[in-house]
C-alpha cells in the first residue's frame, strides 16, 4: 500500500463517552499488545465501553479494555482485562498530565482502529456532562432529526 494513503478500519467505538463527556482534545496513541491479542483484533473481538486512561509514573495505561481470548491461541492468550500499556511521546504525556491536573478532566478512549496494520487508540481528554447537558444534546438531535425528516419530506 502506498506511504499517502491511510487505511483504517474500526474494531470498536465508544458513543457512550460522547454522551457522558464533553472531549475537549484527541490524541492518537499506539498501544501494546501480544499475539493473540492482536489476532482476536483483526476478528473485531474489542470493547471498550467501561474502559478508563490513567497516567502512572510517566507511563500512559488503559484498564478495562476488553479484548476477547483468540479462539485457536491455547496457552498463549493473555487475560482479556489486563492493563494495556499505550504508546505516546514524553511531551504528549507530560501536556496530558498538566490537563487532568486541572479539575474535572479526565482521559477516556474513543475508539480503537487499525491504521496501515497497526491497531491505534484515540483517545480524548474529557469533561464530565452535568444531567442537564445531556437533556440538551438529546434534545438537539431530536431537533436535527426532526429538520431532516422534513427536509426529505419536503424534497420528494
Amino acid at each position: 500500500m502506498a506511504k499517502g494513503k491511510e487505511s483504517q478500519k474500526l474494531i470498536a467505538n465508544n458513543k457512550k463517552a460522547y454522551h457522558d463527556f464533553f472531549i475537549d482534545e484527541t490524541y492518537e496513541c499506539g498501544i501494546a499488545l501480544h499475539g493473540t491479542e492482536v489476532k482476536s483484533m483483526r476478528m473485531g473481538k474489542c470493547s471498550i465501553k467501561e474502559a478508563f486512561v490513567r497516567i502512572e509514573d510517566g507511563e500512559v495505561f488503559v484498564y478495562g479494555m476488553h479484548v476477547s481470548p483468540y479462539e485457536k491461541g491455547n496457552i498463549f492468550n493473555k487475560d482479556p482485562l489486563r492493563v494495556k500499556k499505550l504508546l505516546l511521546h514524553k511531551y504528549e504525556i507530560n501536556k496530558l498530565l498538566g490537563k487532568i491536573k486541572e479539575k474535572g478532566y479526565t482521559l477516556v478512549p474513543l475508539q480503537v482502529y487499525f491504521k496501515d496494520g497497526k491497531v491505534k487508540v484515540e483517545i480524548g481528554l474529557a469533561r464530565g456532562k452535568k444531567l442537564y447537558d445531556k437533556r440538551e444534546a438529546i434534545a438537539k438531535k431530536d431537533q436535527r432529526r426532526e429538520a431532516e425528516k422534513e427536509f426529505k419530506v419536503r424534497n420528494l
